[in-house]
């Protein structure tokens, strides 16, 4: 389990920073990342159904330790995303009218 977990954790660290090269948090690449994130915890869970847990310490801590480290960055990025969507949109009037 150690090491599926830590294989997926690091795709999907590498798949973020990818999407992370530019500064701005579009809706758009927001969303990428919640959906990217959301695939990471699908594919954990189908592995942890198929296989399941070695011992009773190793189910501990997935639950205590390695998913919260997943389910922490999809907090963060939906708190983004609410942040985002309730922003005001600005506009400029360049015609001076």
């Amino acid at each position: 389990m150690n090491k599926f977990y830590n294989d997926t954790l690091s795709k999907l660290e590498t798949a973020i920073n990818d999407l992370e090269i530019e500064a701005d948090y579009s809706i758009q690449r927001i969303e990428a990342f919640i959906h990217l994130i959301l695939e990471c915890l699908s594919k954990i869970k189908e592995h942890i159904l198929e296989k399941g847990f070695k011992s009773k310490e190793e189910e501990i801590r997935f639950f205590k330790h390695q998913k919260s480290i997943i389910v922490a960055k999809l907090i963060y990025y939906n708190a983004i995303y609410k942040i985002e969507t309730k922003k005001p949109l600005i506009q400029f009037n360049l015609h001076g009218n």
